[in-house]
Formats: structure tokens, sequence, C-alpha cells
């Protein structure tokens, strides 16, 4: 029995949701998404509540409950308030730049990044904070992943793109002693 799965997800005012076969359909101020319920999950809206349950009893029927529940409940959310990363530059001479609706990085190549903007996806620049914010849960951790994956933090001088509050760990450089 999955404890996530049996969780009703509260619909919250203004968000419009319709069931249509196997696609659930989630509108709402910030936007729209359609998601794809694996078939051997049921998903009923009952006044202001969505609820997942097993249509047809297989081994992987009660490990994908859970897991259809949070991605419905992520789009509920997403479509109401939207989702959030924040990343961070740190080195000497990394700066990014907003270019339109695209950033252009300067992050110690011989050129600069170009990272366009997907439909959906918001980025903002402040100093050395880059902020990509949308609607969809999955697009926005993917599209700050992208951009850590330009330059990522290295081990010895903390230089790269980091998200904020992570913690890289260091390592110690070469020892140069004496010979004797």
């Amino acid at each position: 029995m999955s404890r996530i799965g049996k969780k009703e997800i509260l619909i919250p005012s203004g968000i419009t949701v319709t069931v249509s076969g196997a696609d659930v359909h989630i509108a709402g101020p910030k936007g729209e998404l359609t998601i794809a319920v694996h078939p051997v999950i049921g998903v009923a809206v009952q006044e202001n509540m969505l609820t997942c349950t097993i249509a047809r009893k297989t081994k992987k029927s009660s490990a994908l409950w859970g897991t259809m529940r949070a991605i419905l409940a992520n789009a509920v959310e997403g479509v109401h308030t939207g989702f959030k990363k924040q990343l961070e530059l740190q080195g000497v001479g990394y700066r990014a730049a907003m270019q339109g609706k695209n950033i252009q990085l300067l992050v110690g190549f011989s050129h600069p990044v170009l990272i366009e903007a997907p439909e959906g996806i918001t980025f903002s620049v402040e100093k050395e904070i880059i902020t990509v914010e949308g609607f969809d849960a999955y697009l926005v951790g993917q599209v700050a992943a992208n951009i850590r994956k330009v330059r990522p933090p290295e081990p010895y001088k903390g230089k790269g793109i980091r998200y904020v509050g992570e913690h890289v760990r260091r390592k110690v450089g070469k020892i140069v002693g004496s010979a004797a």
C-alpha cells in the first residue's frame, strides 16, 4: 500500500482539472499541462479533490501509484504557483548576462556560451545568481541541470556553476615540500 499514492490532491480555486481517458489536463494561471497517466492507474476528480487509485493489480502498479500521484501533485502546484531553481556562479571573471530571453555565460571558455530558454521557462540574472522559473517541475530541473553542466564546480578551487546552497567537497591539492 502506497502511503503517498493514497493521499488526495487538493485542487486550489482557479485550477481546472479534466480527465479524458489516459490523459489528465491541468490548467491554471501559470500555464497548462497534459499528463499521460499509466494504464494501471486510475484518476478521478471529485469536487476539489484529485484521487489516484490502482485500476489493475500488477507488479508495477503499487510503485507507479505513488509516482503518478507525485507527478500530478507537481503539475497542480506548478500551474498554480510555479517552480524556481537558483544557480550561482563562482570564479574570477565568471558572469552571466541576459540576451533577450536567453542567457549568455562567460565561464572561462574562449567563447561565450548561449543557453536558450525553452517554451514555458523564464530566466533572470542578478549579480552571480541565475534564476530558472517555470510551471513544469521536470523542465525547470532539466534546464537548471543543463546550465550547471556547462561548467560544474571543480573540487580544488570550487570554481563553476552550482545550485544555491549546494555544498562542494573540496580536495587538498599537492603538497610541495623539500626533498630532504
